[in-house]
């Protein structure tokens, strides 16, 4: 289990900023040894998820399976697409859903109506949580312990001059999402987008993802994303929360 639990390591330091990684540069990033790095790498070449071409390393689609094997096996994508679709439709904006992985959100489902940001957001994309509307309604449903070490765990850089920051703000933010149930962001990833969040519950309660819409700034400012975009999103979340069945059902 200690070697699987270092080729996931290793396979986790691939990312969009480095497609493309030597032995040294996969020892540096997971802090491996070389060696331990160099087996691990070569055995993802030897099983067809990596290629090798004498120096660099690069994952092959049949990485893919892995995280297609959770969306597979979990309801949720297939059951919020056609609601975030009809969303989307209604408002004229994408509408995307996410679930909390670590300090991170993972977008599980999408509908896009325009390019509003310069990354491409898809299923399987990340955002980091503290700077995501999505990702503060997530740490909102955790308690204030929880929510607080996601932070400390978090590299709070800033992607534009209005990201936050600061534990405490951050802190602030979170609990004032959780008071008001729901979340909007203005320009925190990145300049010339806004998006409002709320949370998406089951049927026994428990928040278990979130949707938003993003739109651009200079259409619709963050102080217009209350009154043009709550009441739709709410509508949805609550479409969805009998059709989302909890544990021990």
């Amino acid at each position: 289990m200690g070697g699987l639990a270092k080729g996931l390591k290793v396979i986790e330091a691939f990312s969009h900023e480095r497609p493309r990684l030597s032995i040294s540069d996969a020892a540096s990033i997971t802090g491996l040894d070389r060696a331990t790095a160099r087996r691990c790498l070569l055995t993802l070449s030897e099983l067809g998820y990596a290629d090798y071409d004498g120096k660099f390393f690069q994952l092959t689609p049949k990485i893919l399976r892995l995280g297609h094997a959770w969306l597979e096996a979990t309801p949720l994508p297939v059951i919020l697409q056609p609601h975030l679709d009809q969303l989307s439709e209604a408002v004229g904006q994408s509408a995307s859903a996410s679930v909390l992985d670590g300090v991170e959100i993972v977008y599980i489902a999408r509908a896009a109506q325009k390019r509003v940001m310069s990354i491409n957001l898809m299923p399987g994309s990340r955002l980091p949580a503290c700077s995501a509307s999505m990702g503060r309604v997530l740490l909102a449903a955790l308690s204030d312990e929880a929510a607080a070490q996601l932070i400390d765990r978090s590299d709070l850089k800033a992607h534009t001059m209005h990201t936050i920051t600061d534990r405490q703000a951050l802190l602030a933010q979170i609990a004032r999402v959780r008071a008001q149930g729901y979340a909007v962001i203005d320009q925190e990833l990145e300049i010339g987008l806004c998006s409002i969040a709320v949370p998406v519950r089951d049927d026994r309660g428990m928040v278990v993802a979130a949707i938003n819409i993003g739109a651009p700034a200079a259409i619709i400012p963050a102080g217009q994303m209350v009154e043009r975009f709550l009441e739709p999103l709410q509508m949805t979340a609550r479409t969805l929360q009998p059709l989302l069945h909890g544990p021990h059902r």
